[in-house]
């Protein structure tokens, strides 16, 4: 397998995740910033969301090429909950890549980050990242109907898996 690695996200980012969001290919990554310049802005609050303990971000790179991005949040209504998300550049899906980094934050969630249980939700039509779940060893533990709006805006009906560590 090709070097997959995740680093801590940089500001430098912000042109490159621009592109990869804007892709008219992304129909379950809710993340949609209008400019650079908003995706700049987003980037210069993982600092602060860092030193709140509440949410790590990071950019993943392929053979030292950014493709992505990983993060997780710390869930407020579960302490030692993370929630994942990630997203991957249109021409790097399918290689295998978001699992490799799902399981290199899966490490620091659970060791670093006092973490004990994650979380992965997508949506229901998400083949691609269901597969990325069950592939790291998550259990679906139900489906959540409406629970989240889609990038139209319509409320939408999604998977819920964990791993407990």
């Amino acid at each position: 397998m090709k070097k997959i690695q995740i680093r801590l996200q940089e500001i430098g980012d912000a042109k490159r995740f621009f592109k990869i969001l804007k892709n008219p290919g992304f129909k379950y990554f809710s993340a949609n910033p209008k400019t650079i310049k908003d995706e700049i802005e987003f980037l210069k609050l993982n600092p602060k969301k860092m030193m709140e303990d509440s949410e790590y971000n990071f950019t993943i790179l392929f053979e030292d090429e950014i493709v992505g991005a990983i993060g997780v949040k710390k869930c407020c209504r579960h302490d030692g909950t993370g929630e994942i998300g990630y997203f991957l550049d249109e021409k790097y899906w399918n290689k295998g890549i978001v699992t490799e980094a799902v399981k290199l934050l899966e490490k620091k969630c659970f060791n670093d980050y006092n973490l004990r249980r994650l979380e992965i939700l997508m949506q229901v039509k998400n083949t691609a990242s269901e597969k990325v779940a069950i592939k790291c060893g998550y259990t679906r533990e139900g489906l959540l109907k409406k629970f989240l709006k889609n990038r139209s805006g319509k409320y939408t009906d999604f998977y819920l898996y964990t791993k407990i560590k």
